[in-house]
Protein backbone atom coordinates (compact mmCIF):
# COMPACT_ATOMS: atom_id res chain seq x y z
CA UNK A 1 0.00 0.00 0.00
CA UNK A 2 2.90 2.48 0.86
CA UNK A 3 3.75 1.87 -2.96
CA UNK A 4 0.61 2.79 -4.07
CA UNK A 5 0.33 6.01 -1.97
CA UNK A 6 3.78 7.41 -3.11
CA UNK A 7 2.43 7.84 -6.46
CA UNK A 8 0.97 10.86 -7.77
CA UNK A 9 -2.36 10.05 -9.99
CA UNK A 10 -6.06 8.99 -9.54
CA UNK A 11 -5.83 5.75 -8.15
CA UNK A 12 -3.95 7.51 -5.69
CA UNK A 13 -5.94 10.03 -4.65
CA UNK A 14 -8.82 7.89 -4.48
CA UNK A 15 -6.89 4.93 -2.54
CA UNK A 16 -5.67 7.51 0.08
CA UNK A 17 -9.95 8.76 0.06
CA UNK A 18 -10.41 5.37 0.98
CA UNK A 19 -8.32 4.55 3.42
CA UNK A 20 -8.43 8.11 5.46
CA UNK A 21 -12.27 9.67 4.94
CA UNK A 22 -15.68 8.51 3.07
CA UNK A 23 -14.77 8.01 -0.53
CA UNK A 24 -15.65 10.95 -2.90
CA UNK A 25 -18.21 9.21 -5.66
CA UNK A 26 -18.59 11.44 -8.68
CA UNK A 27 -22.49 11.95 -9.16
CA UNK A 28 -24.37 9.60 -10.98
CA UNK A 29 -25.41 10.43 -14.44
CA UNK A 30 -28.88 8.62 -14.17
CA UNK A 31 -30.17 6.61 -11.03
CA UNK A 32 -31.79 3.39 -11.83
CA UNK A 33 -33.92 0.94 -9.51
CA UNK A 34 -33.32 -2.86 -9.36
CA UNK A 35 -32.83 -5.88 -12.03
CA UNK A 36 -36.08 -5.64 -13.51
CA UNK A 37 -35.23 -9.26 -16.00
CA UNK A 38 -32.72 -10.95 -18.10
CA UNK A 39 -33.87 -11.52 -21.50
CA UNK A 40 -32.93 -15.02 -23.00
CA UNK A 41 -33.34 -15.75 -26.83
CA UNK A 42 -34.87 -19.52 -27.08
CA UNK A 43 -34.81 -21.50 -30.40
CA UNK A 44 -37.57 -24.01 -28.63
CA UNK A 45 -40.16 -22.18 -26.54
CA UNK A 46 -41.88 -25.07 -25.40
CA UNK A 47 -38.63 -27.19 -24.56
CA UNK A 48 -37.64 -24.22 -22.30
CA UNK A 49 -40.42 -23.24 -20.21
CA UNK A 50 -40.20 -27.25 -19.68
CA UNK A 51 -36.38 -26.72 -18.47
CA UNK A 52 -37.62 -24.02 -16.13
CA UNK A 53 -40.57 -25.14 -14.78
CA UNK A 54 -39.83 -28.74 -14.15
CA UNK A 55 -36.26 -29.45 -13.83
CA UNK A 56 -36.28 -25.80 -12.20
CA UNK A 57 -39.31 -25.78 -10.29
CA UNK A 58 -39.64 -22.05 -11.51
CA UNK A 59 -43.27 -20.26 -11.63
CA UNK A 60 -43.48 -20.32 -15.43
CA UNK A 61 -46.18 -18.06 -16.97
CA UNK A 62 -48.21 -18.18 -20.02
CA UNK A 63 -46.86 -17.18 -23.79
CA UNK A 64 -47.39 -13.79 -24.41
CA UNK A 65 -47.47 -12.40 -28.40
CA UNK A 66 -46.23 -9.49 -28.80
CA UNK A 67 -46.42 -8.56 -32.60
CA UNK A 68 -45.18 -5.18 -32.21
CA UNK A 69 -41.94 -6.05 -31.28
CA UNK A 70 -41.67 -9.34 -33.20
CA UNK A 71 -41.51 -11.63 -30.63
CA UNK A 72 -43.20 -14.05 -28.16
CA UNK A 73 -42.81 -13.91 -24.25
CA UNK A 74 -42.87 -15.93 -21.16
CA UNK A 75 -41.66 -14.49 -17.82
CA UNK A 76 -40.00 -16.72 -15.53
CA UNK A 77 -40.67 -15.57 -12.22
CA UNK A 78 -37.14 -16.10 -9.92
CA UNK A 79 -38.85 -14.57 -6.41
CA UNK A 80 -36.19 -11.59 -6.74
CA UNK A 81 -36.18 -10.86 -10.60
CA UNK A 82 -37.34 -12.54 -13.84
CA UNK A 83 -35.99 -14.33 -16.83
CA UNK A 84 -38.10 -13.14 -19.93
CA UNK A 85 -37.99 -15.99 -22.30
CA UNK A 86 -37.53 -14.32 -26.24
CA UNK A 87 -39.07 -16.56 -29.41
CA UNK A 88 -39.64 -14.84 -32.78
CA UNK A 89 -42.59 -13.74 -33.93
CA UNK A 90 -43.27 -12.90 -37.39
CA UNK A 91 -41.41 -12.49 -39.90
CA UNK A 92 -39.07 -9.67 -39.12
CA UNK A 93 -38.38 -10.85 -35.83
CA UNK A 94 -35.20 -9.28 -34.23
CA UNK A 95 -34.95 -12.71 -32.35
CA UNK A 96 -34.83 -14.66 -35.09
CA UNK A 97 -32.06 -12.62 -36.65
CA UNK A 98 -30.38 -13.05 -33.01
CA UNK A 99 -30.98 -16.49 -33.62
CA UNK A 100 -29.35 -17.41 -37.04
CA UNK A 101 -25.72 -16.19 -35.18
CA UNK A 102 -26.59 -17.81 -32.17
CA UNK A 103 -28.46 -21.40 -32.99
CA UNK A 104 -28.66 -22.78 -29.14
CA UNK A 105 -29.72 -19.20 -27.89
CA UNK A 106 -28.48 -16.90 -25.24
CA UNK A 107 -28.54 -13.64 -23.35
CA UNK A 108 -29.96 -10.90 -25.56
CA UNK A 109 -30.08 -8.47 -22.81
CA UNK A 110 -30.64 -6.42 -19.31
CA UNK A 111 -33.45 -4.92 -18.35
CA UNK A 112 -33.30 -2.08 -15.53
CA UNK A 113 -35.69 -0.11 -13.78
CA UNK A 114 -36.09 3.63 -14.00
CA UNK A 115 -38.91 5.87 -11.90
CA UNK A 116 -38.08 8.67 -15.00
CA UNK A 117 -37.80 7.46 -18.61
CA UNK A 118 -37.77 10.46 -20.05
CA UNK A 119 -35.39 12.19 -18.22
CA UNK A 120 -32.97 9.16 -18.28
CA UNK A 121 -33.55 9.27 -22.21
CA UNK A 122 -32.14 13.27 -21.75
CA UNK A 123 -29.23 12.15 -19.57
CA UNK A 124 -28.28 9.08 -21.87
CA UNK A 125 -28.28 11.70 -24.46
CA UNK A 126 -26.18 13.91 -23.44
CA UNK A 127 -23.86 11.55 -22.13
CA UNK A 128 -23.76 10.42 -26.00
CA UNK A 129 -25.44 7.40 -25.32
CA UNK A 130 -27.43 6.16 -28.26
CA UNK A 131 -31.02 4.89 -28.01
CA UNK A 132 -32.15 2.18 -30.37
CA UNK A 133 -35.24 3.31 -32.30
CA UNK A 134 -38.04 5.13 -30.20
CA UNK A 135 -39.62 4.87 -26.66
CA UNK A 136 -42.34 1.92 -26.57
CA UNK A 137 -44.76 0.15 -24.93
CA UNK A 138 -42.96 -3.16 -23.39
CA UNK A 139 -44.05 -6.45 -22.59
CA UNK A 140 -45.44 -5.37 -19.18
CA UNK A 141 -47.44 -2.67 -20.49
CA UNK A 142 -44.44 0.21 -19.50
CA UNK A 143 -42.73 2.42 -21.27
CA UNK A 144 -39.22 1.33 -22.52
CA UNK A 145 -35.61 2.01 -24.88
CA UNK A 146 -33.09 0.31 -25.27
CA UNK A 147 -29.65 1.47 -24.87
CA UNK A 148 -26.70 0.62 -28.01
CA UNK A 149 -24.95 -2.37 -26.49
CA UNK A 150 -21.68 -0.49 -28.07
CA UNK A 151 -22.01 2.43 -25.80
CA UNK A 152 -22.81 -0.04 -22.40
CA UNK A 153 -19.83 -2.50 -22.52
CA UNK A 154 -20.95 -4.88 -25.03
CA UNK A 155 -24.59 -5.19 -23.28
CA UNK A 156 -27.59 -4.78 -25.08
CA UNK A 157 -29.38 -2.97 -22.19
CA UNK A 158 -33.34 -2.17 -21.63
CA UNK A 159 -34.45 0.74 -19.02
CA UNK A 160 -38.33 0.14 -18.12
CA UNK A 161 -39.98 2.81 -16.29
CA UNK A 162 -41.55 1.42 -12.97
CA UNK A 163 -43.52 3.80 -10.99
Amino acid sequence: IHRILRKKSLSTQITRSYLTKTPQVPKAVLEVGRLNHVAIAVPDLPASMSFYRDVLGAKVGEPEDLPEHGVTVVFIDLGNTKFELLHPYGENSPIANFLQRNKDGGIHHVCLETDNLDGAIEKLKNENIRILGKKKIGAHGNPVIFMHPKDVNGVLMELEEVL
